[in-house]
């Protein structure tokens, strides 16, 4: 039998429909608020992809890496303004795997060992977390996991290979054969090359690879010096004449979502939306695998809240109520805590949660003053309104704007934003939201799969048609901006999409809320019961294997 067998198996007889041995590479995964190896939406993705492959007894395991030093710690300056710390983290409840192996990276060996999650922890599959910080390697070797998304180019194509090649090497180590190396984003693609050094012909690699691309962001399809990856040993020692023919990169970039639909069976998107998206930007290329649509999802289990369930269905009205009064409170109490402002349960509450970038438009709320002044000015009509996010701590237009709404919250007492976007700071957010606001530009948002758990608690959608929207959302169960002139400049379309919302906002959503609230409840219950089961992640994990891993 292999160590995985006898050490590190699924603590369950896998489902016969999910019996294919798949791999699941991820840079991050959001697994529990203790674990920080995350930064925002890929890895809480990942996350409830691992515990509904748990709860359907799926035979998956994941594969990702520890950062030493998380993402980072979202603290504050002096001014209420956001800081970036770096704090090691200690995680006494993971497993010593006792594996160690080196692979090559720039012509040195590095070693690499493996934590071991165990399944009853979280509630997740198997899960093994590479880490270079050994006392075997050098400091420039242990850096290597340090940090999420280094900000270094050459660290950053080092992390590549840790997650691809080192993820690749673990899996011989422990004798588990996967069936399927599925590429959650294509940080790990390094993976292919050393597959690709073991059964040397593209055929075998391509029959065992999937891979499923999360962006139509350029950020997020990165693209490095071809010759920097080589001289490093992305390639794991294929001949460089060989690298450009089979992956069809003959210039100096080296396109890593091109390479990975290049050698991937069949990619997916993450939303239909998405997915249109997709075969459009990467259309003009031959030879890529066909791009199919699994749209993404969040877990019920974890994210849910069961006792409002409860109430919808059993037709509890006023539980229903009194509970969602009882968890605004409970984020009133985070929002009193951080900025000092204390928030009525009362009064209609408007936040905005995710990853602080230029296209989702955090600030858009407030570009007109006038209009923007006299909503949150209105006595008899109050509104309240939570921004929280994490930037890219070397985004400074976003950190920018990240400042401005907090020096704008010093004006006004029913605003606030808080610092600290984690998994426990989401739930309570999604706990306490009347509103769930989501105004990225079209059809730059993927998938937006907050909006999915903000559902789950009580909350609704007033959002632009971009992502999973498209899919679940009518005038039942949200408030839909509706499309701007794409045909228009980004400015035109901003103004067209703020003055939308401000009109939607002042004609439906306040008057609904304060004046006609059984029609408030009544959406806010389709909105919870909308979401599931389609846009709960057991299905996504279902579609995965029925789709992707047996296509």
């Amino acid at each position: 039998m292999s160590l995985f067998e006898t050490q590190f198996s699924h603590p369950y007889s896998c489902d016969p429909k999910f019996s294919k041995r798949v791999a699941y590479f991820s840079m991050e995964f959001a697994i529990d608020q203790s674990l920080k190896v995350y930064s925002g939406g890929l890895g809480f993705l990942a996350g409830s992809h691992m515990r509904s492959a748990f709860e359907l007894k799926q035979n998956l395991i994941g594969i990702g890496i520890l950062w030493k030093y998380g993402y980072y710690d979202q603290i504050r300056q002096q001014d209420q303004s956001m800081n970036v710390l770096f704090q090691e983290k200690i995680y006494s409840y993971l497993q010593d795997t006792g594996i160690k192996y080196t692979i090559d990276v720039n012509g040195h060996p590095v070693w690499v060992t493996a934590k071991y999650l165990p399944p009853q922890l979280f509630n997740s599959v198997p899960m093994f977390f590479l880490t270079t910080d050994l006392p075997e390697n050098d400091y420039l070797a242990r850096s290597m996991s340090f940090h999420l998304y280094d900000a270094d180019l050459a660290a950053k194509v080092a992390q590549f290979i840790l997650l691809g090649v080192g993820g690749a090497k673990l899996l011989d180590e422990l004798g588990y054969e996967p069936d399927i190396y599925h590429l959650n984003e294509a940080h790990g693609l390094a993976a292919s090359f050393y597959l690709y050094q073991k059964f040397k012909k593209l055929e075998e690699v391509r029959k065992r690879l999937v891979f499923t691309t999360h962006t139509p962001e350029e950020a997020g399809n990165e693209k490095h010096d071809i010759y920097l990856l080589n001289k490093m040993g992305y390639f794991c020692g294929t001949n460089f004449d060989e690298v450009r023919f089979i992956t069809g990169m003959h210039n100096d970039i080296f396109d890593y979502s091109q390479v990975a639909l290049r050698f991937a069976k069949i990619a997916n998107g993450v939303s239909a939306l998405h997915s249109k998206v997709a075969k459009a930007m990467w259309s003009k290329y031959e030879g890529l695998c066909p791009i199919i649509s699994i749209t993404n999802s969040q877990n019920y289990t974890y994210w849910g809240d069961k006792e409002m369930y409860d109430f919808v269905r059993n037709d509890k009205d006023e539980k229903l109520v009194i509970r969602k009064k009882y968890l605004k409170m409970r984020l009133f109490e985070t929002v009193a805590d951080q900025a000092g402002d204390l928030f009525s349960t009362d009064v209609l509450t408007l936040v905005w949660a995710r990853r602080f970038a230029g296209y989702k438009r955090a600030e858009l709320i407030t570009q007109n003053k006038e209009r923007f002044e006299r909503i949150i000015t209105n006595k008899k009509y109050p509104v309240q309104i939570i921004w929280a996010g994490k930037p890219y701590p070397m985004d400074y237009g976003a950190i920018s704007t990240f400042n401005s709404l907090v020096h704008l919250s010093k004006v006004y007492p029913n605003i606030s934003v808080l610092v600290g976007y984690e998994l426990k700071l989401s739930k309570k957010l999604k706990y306490g939201a009347d509103i769930w606001l989501n105004n990225p530009r079209v059809p730059r948002e993927a998938s937006g799969t907050s909006g999915m758990t903000a559902c789950m608690n009580g909350a609704i959608n007033f959002s632009t048609q971009d992502g999973w929207i498209p899919e679940y959302a009518n005038d039942k169960n949200s408030f839909l901006i509706p499309l701007a002139d794409q045909s228009k400049s980004t400015s035109d379309q901003d103004a067209q999409d703020l003055n939308n919302l401000y009109d939607i906002l002042e004609n439906k959503i306040i008057p609904m809320y304060y004046e006609r609230p059984a029609e408030w409840l009544a959406m806010m219950k389709r909105s919870m019961l909308d979401v599931l089961p389609y846009f709960e992640s057991n299905r996504m994990a279902e579609e995965y294997y029925e789709k992707l891993y047996n296509a």
